[in-house]
């Protein structure tokens, strides 16, 4: 008897642990495990999603794009509904223009950049001689660079040439997004207005006019961002263009058609215009030219950024620059220079449904005409739905 506990059990029996594995655990480990499978999770689904997205790049791309030419020209409908033209001829006289207005730049870019090719190559291999004789090695470094970068531009006429003949696949692939995206731009523009009803007829009330608030808002934050940037571009291309021909550079048009293309890259673009027009002006005209260059380039970007940046695009979603740096190396590591160009509005409109979802959007924005709103601001004026 004196052997036995008072229960009657031996005394190396112990009682069985009925609770759950999970249970057992401290409460920090438990929590901090919860949250390391809530963002593999997370990471995991992005993940695919960013791998169909790529993959189907083909599509993907065609309605990206179409999303944000819709978002620059979405404000012309109102302006022609109102004047008794219906959305169907609106639409289609809208896209008229952009197919005009994108052609003529995109010839007046390939020229600028074709005809000043040669005079940027040359005054870049020039301008890497000068940096060898002056830094010693690490010039040296710069010069070989240099040198790549020349000849790739000095090639970049029989590249094209070339790609008439050899690269009709890339041709047709390119030409059929083309249309695809444009003919997007069509049915979003005539058939935006429809969004709502077509998402309430298919959705929850509540969830549906989340969903709808949310598209609205990444609908302006594209839309801000495309106005503005192309705004902007337009402003430092042509100051700047201005600025060279001042200083008699060569290649002032090509120079400032790469600034042009650069504004859609934040900072990264800018930063590789800039630097290939002041080192064309070294190459050129010498030290002091350069600097010439140089200031042009710095009093320009930073009235962009001081003046013109806060007032045009004040009602878009404001980024911080670590985002947009980090958008546009992810953008250009997932699709190249394509991604490094679409990342920023899709970050943008990603940060919009995230500020409504957490209910912080800027009151300013709300009640914003979009696409999705156009049925209510048509009906304040003229029927909508006249085609």
């Amino acid at each position: 008897m004196s052997g036995e506990l008072p229960s009657g059990r031996a005394p190396d029996e112990r009682r069985p642990d009925h609770r759950r594995p999970y249970l057992m655990l401290p409460p920090p480990v438990r929590a901090a495990a919860a949250w390391s499978a809530a963002v593999i999770l997370l990471i995991t689904v992005a993940s695919l999603v960013v791998f169909a997205l790529v993959e189907l790049r083909a599509a993907t791309v065609p309605v990206i794009l179409a999303l944000l030419g819709t978002s620059l020209l979405y404000p012309v409908m109102p302006w022609m509904v109102g004047r008794g033209l219906g959305r169907g001829p609106a639409a289609g006289l809208t896209c008229a223009l952009l197919v005009a207005a994108v052609g003529g730049v995109i010839a007046l870019l390939v020229n600028s950049l074709v005809h000043s090719a040669p005079q940027i190559a040359e005054s870049l291999q020039q301008a890497g001689d000068r940096l060898a004789a002056w830094l010693g090695p690490v010039g040296e470094k710069i010069r070989h660079a240099l040198d790549n970068a020349s000849g790739e531009t000095s090639s970049l006429i029989s590249t094209v040439t070339n790609g008439v003949l050899s690269g009709l696949g890339l041709a047709t692939q390119i030409l059929t997004g083309a249309v695809l995206a444009l003919a997007l731009v069509f049915f979003f523009l005539r058939d935006g207005h429809r969004t709502p009803q077509a998402l309430r007829a298919h959705l929850p009330a509540g969830s549906a006019e989340t969903v709808i608030a949310c598209a609205d808002r990444a609908f302006e934050a594209m839309a801000g961002f495309m106005r503005g940037t192309t705004l902007i571009a337009l402003i430092d291309a042509f100051f700047i263009t201005v600025g060279l021909l001042l200083l008699d550079i060569p290649g002032a048009p090509g120079l400032g058609a790469l600034v042009f293309m650069g504004a859609y890259i934040p900072f990264v673009g800018a930063f590789l215009s800039g630097t290939v027009a002041v080192l064309v002006a070294l190459a050129d005209g010498g030290l002091g030219t350069a600097l010439w260059a140089l200031g042009i380039v710095l009093a320009v970007q930073a009235i962009e950024g001081n003046i013109l940046q806060p007032v045009i695009q004040s009602r878009t979603v404001e980024l911080h620059p670590a985002t947009i740096m980090v958008a546009v190396v992810a953008g250009a590591g997932i699709a190249g220079i394509l991604g490094a160009l679409l990342a920023v509005p899709i970050c943008a409109a990603g940060v919009g449904v995230v500020s409504v979802l957490r209910g912080t959007a800027d009151p300013a924005h709300r009640g914003q005409p979009g696409p999705q709103d156009a049925e209510r601001v048509d009906d304040d004026g003229v029927t909508s739905g006249q085609e």
